[in-house]
């Protein structure tokens, strides 16, 4: 099983740069945090406090979650490929992701997804030093704070500079201080700083990466 972890906060290019990866290598791709950001919508929409854990680790064990390959994300049915990167969302994201029920749930399923597709390219915070710590390949994605949220503020465009700045910030200190899987870098990985990158460049760093593999 060829697995490819792509770590990193919000903003570092993540989600771009895992898609364009996966696409040169033939490998499926998996957003991580996008199954985060799933349960917490399964809970908003089911009228659950994200703050009440033992409600919300039910949750993430019962739900349907369903990852396409074209990039949608059903939830219990629904297309929630467009909720789930609102701001009601993205601000309860980070207690339901600390939620130790949550991520061993999610573990279970990145683990069997990657087992299901023969491995891919997995992006998200705590890959490569948690879910997947013996992947082919381990990568770092960082960026300066500015530059996160010019990325981030493009993405969603109803929220000003300044507040998607704060939110960052906020998200950071939530991952990186959390007990369980906390943001961290993984100690074999490659640590590669994409502020002032193309796509194509990156691309060409994690694939020259890569083939130094033995």
């Amino acid at each position: 099983m060829r697995v490819i972890a792509i770590d990193g906060p919000a903003g570092s290019g993540k989600s771009t740069v895992a898609k364009a990866v996966a696409d040169a290598l033939a490998l499926g791709y998996l957003d991580t945090g996008a199954m985060y950001r799933s349960v917490a919508f399964a809970a908003l929409r089911r009228g659950v406090d994200p703050e009440e854990p033992d409600k919300v680790g039910h949750i993430a064990r019962d739900m349907q979650l369903d990852m396409k390959d074209d990039g949608t994300v059903w939830v219990d049915g629904v297309d929630a490929s467009i909720e789930i990167r609102g701001p009601e969302v993205t601000r309860a994201v980070s207690v339901v992701a600390a939620n130790s029920a949550v991520r061993a749930e999610m573990r279970d399923r990145q683990r069997s997804w990657a087992a299901k597709h023969g491995g891919g390219v997995m992006e998200g915070r705590d890959i490569g030093t948690v879910v997947f710590p013996d992947a082919e390949l381990k990568v770092y994605l960082d960026a300066r704070p500015d530059v996160r949220a010019a990325r981030r503020s493009k993405e969603v465009t109803d929220l000003e500079y300044e507040t998607v700045a704060a939110d960052i910030a906020r998200r950071d200190a939530l991952d990186q201080g959390r007990d369980d899987s906390p943001l961290t870098t993984a100690d074999d990985a490659v640590l590669i700083d994409t502020s002032d990158l193309t796509v194509d460049q990156i691309v060409a760093a994690v694939v020259a990466e890569l083939e130094k593999v033995p």
